[in-house]
């Protein structure tokens, strides 16, 4: 099986920073792509950073010129660098992959737990 285990999260102050962080575990095979989602109280899951099939990076306009997403293939970990933080980017924070394991050797969606980011004013 496969886990994706967060973290980074936490409450800081309007014009602060944070890194999040998310780690894939277990039968992996490959890694087709590693996102960050969000999901704010009363509103629907929202894409934030992803890479393409490409490798570039695609931004949420809410986030472009402050957050930044990269990752390390060799650890199987994605990040989120989060600066001048806003009030309105208080959320919980999903990491989202698309694996291939060993087992079913076909690509299948898979869910962090999520990290709650609360950003105060």
């Amino acid at each position: 099986q496969v886990q994706l285990v967060e973290s980074g999260g936490g409450l800081v102050q309007a014009g602060g920073s944070l890194r999040l962080s998310c780690a894939a575990s277990g039968t992996i095979f490959s890694i087709n792509a590693m996102n960050w989602y969000r999901q704010a109280p009363g509103k629907q899951r929202e894409l934030v950073a992803a890479f393409t099939s490409g490798g570039s990076a695609n931004y949420a306009d809410s986030v472009k010129g402050r957050f930044t997403i990269s990752r390390d293939n060799a650890k199987n970990t994605v990040y989120l660098q989060m600066n001048s933080l806003k009030p309105e980017d208080t959320a919980v924070y999903y990491c989202h992959a698309v694996i291939v394991t060993r087992l079913l050797l076909r690509p299948a969606d898979y869910w962090g737990q999520g990290t709650q980011v609360t950003v105060s004013s």
